[in-house]
C-alpha cells in the first residue's frame, strides 16, 4: 500500500463503480471491509485509492457495497451519485462467463438489446480489477445500481441515442474531462483544423456530443466531414471562419442547439441554461399566451414542451420550431461576424429523443441535402 497514490477525488464514474464493485466482491470472499479501495489502471504500476462508504454480507452467497461518485471540482451531473453493487456467487456453468455484469435500477441500457451501456474503458477497468478477486470454482454476478440514475437521466439526451432506463456507464479515462474544460476546446480546434485542411472547399459538420457521431453517419453524412465538439459552439464557429471555411453544419440534440436562438454559444448547462426562457419567448412571439405558455415554460425538457405543443396546436408548433431554427442560424452568423472577417454559411439540423431529425433551418436543410449526395465533389471550389 505504500506505493499507492494519495486518496483524491476527481475520478470518472467508471473508477468509482470499479471501487465499489471491488469492495462488494471482497466482502463476498469473506474479507473485512477496508476503505479506500486500491484501483489499478491498465499499464500503470501505481494504484489509485478511492474511498467507499460501506460493504456488508447479505447472506452466505451475496454482499452489497455502497459508495458515491466524486468528480472533484468539475460541474458534473454525477456529483454525489449513489453507487450500489450487489455481488452474488452463482454456480459456474459451461457457457457462462465467470464474471457477469448486469444492469440494475438506474443503469442505462441499449433500447434495442437491453444490454448495459458502458464504454470500453469502463468494461476493461472492471474486468482487470475484478477478475483476480473471483472466488475459485464459482461465477460471480454483479448487479450495478444507481438509485437516482433514472431521475438524473431525464436531464440528459441519453434517449436520443437509444439509451434508456438510467445513466450510461461512460468515460474514456480515469479522470473527469468535462466538455466545458478549456483543454477540450483546444482539442476540438485541432480536429477542426485537420478537417478543414483536408477538405478546404467542403462543408464541415460540427457534431455535438460523442453519441451524435453515429447518428450523423447513419443519416449519410460523410465521416471525413464530421468534427466532434463539446459545448464550445461559439469559439469553434469563429475558428471555422478564421480558417476560411465556407460552410458549417451544426448537428445535435435540439435541447442544446435551440439555445443559439437566444444568443447562448457555450451550451454546457452549468454555464448557461436559458432553454425555457428562449422557448417561451419565441412561443409568445408566435401568439401563445396564458396557461399554455406557462405549461410550455414549466415542462421538464425542451422535447416534452415541443411534443405537448405539437399535439395540441400543430400549426403553431411548426411555426415555432421553424422560427427558432431560423433565428439560431442567424444568431450563429452574427456571432461569427462579431469576431471574424470571414463568415461562413451556418446551417443547423436538430434531432430528438427518438433519434429522428426534428427539423432544420433554411441553411441547414440545404447543407444536409448537399452532404447526403454521394456525388459531392470534395475538390470543387
Amino acid at each position: 500500500m505504500s506505493k499507492a497514490s494519495k486518496t483524491i477525488t476527481g475520478y470518472s464514474l467508471p473508477m468509482w463503480v470499479t471501487a465499489v464493485a471491488m469492495a462488494a466482491l471482497r466482502c463476498l470472499r469473506g474479507e473485512s471491509f477496508v476503505s479506500p479501495v486500491s484501483v489499478q489502471l491498465p499499464q500503470e504500476t501505481t494504484p489509485h485509492l478511492l474511498p467507499v462508504q460501506q460493504a456488508a454480507p447479505l447472506g452466505a452467497n451475496s454482499a452489497l457495497a455502497m459508495g458515491r461518485c466524486q468528480p472533484g471540482d468539475h460541474l458534473d451531473l454525477t456529483r454525489d451519485l449513489p453507487i450500489w453493487v450487489l455481488a452474488e456467487r452463482v454456480p459456474r456453468e459451461g457457457g457462462d462467463p465467470v464474471l457477469q455484469l448486469l444492469p440494475g435500477a438506474g443503469i442505462g441500457v441499449h433500447a434495442d438489446s437491453g444490454r448495459i451501456c458502458a464504454s470500453s474503458f469502463a468494461l476493461d477497468l472492471l474486468h482487470q480489477n475484478l477478475e483476480p478477486l473471483l472466488p475459485p470454482q464459482a461465477a460471480v454476478r454483479l448487479t450495478l445500481i444507481f438509485p437516482t440514475g433514472a431521475r438524473l437521466a431525464k436531464r440528459t439526451s441519453n434517449r436520443a441515442f437509444g439509451v434508456v432506463d438510467g445513466l450510461a456507464l461512460l468515460g474514456m479515462g480515469p479522470r473527469v474531462q468535462p466538455s466545458a474544460a478549456p483543454d477540450q476546446l483546444a482539442a476540438a480546434r485541432q480536429r477542426l483544423a485537420r478537417s478543414v485542411d483536408a477538405r478546404p472547399h467542403d462543408p464541415v459538420v460540427l457534431v455535438l456530443g460523442a453519441n451524435g457521431w453515429d447518428l450523423a453517419r447513419r443519416h449519410g453524412l460523410p465521416e471525413a466531414a464530421l468534427v466532434k465538439v463539446g459545448n464550445w459552439i461559439g469559439p469553434l464557429l469563429v475558428e471555422a471562419g478564421e480558417r476560411r471555411c465556407r460552410q458549417v453544419l451544426l448537428w445535435g440534440y435540439h435541447g442544446k442547439l435551440l439555445k443559439l436562438a437566444g444568443g447562448i454559444f457555450h451550451t454546457h448547462h452549468h454555464v448557461a441554461d436559458g432553454r425555457a426562457a428562449v422557448l417561451t419567448a419565441f412561443a409568445a412571439l408566435e401568439g401563445l399566451t396564458g396557461s399554455e405558455l406557462e405549461q410550455l415554460h414549466s415542462a421538464a425538457t425542451v422535447e416534452a414542451a415541443l411534443n405537448h405543443l405539437r399535439h395540441h396546436d400543430p400549426g403553431l408548433s411548426s411555426r415555432l420550431e421553424t422560427r427558432l431554427l431560423t433565428e439560431a442560424e442567424q444568431q450563429a452568423r452574427a456571432y461569427v461576424a462579431r469576431h471574424s472577417e470571414h463568415v461562413p454559411e451556418v446551417g443547423i439540423v436538430v434531432f430528438d429523443g427518438h433519434r429522428q431529425v426534428r427539423g432544420a433551418g433554411p441553411h441547414g436543410q440545404h447543407l444536409l441535402s448537399a452532404l447526403q449526395q454521394p456525388s459531392l465533389d470534395s475538390g470543387s471550389p
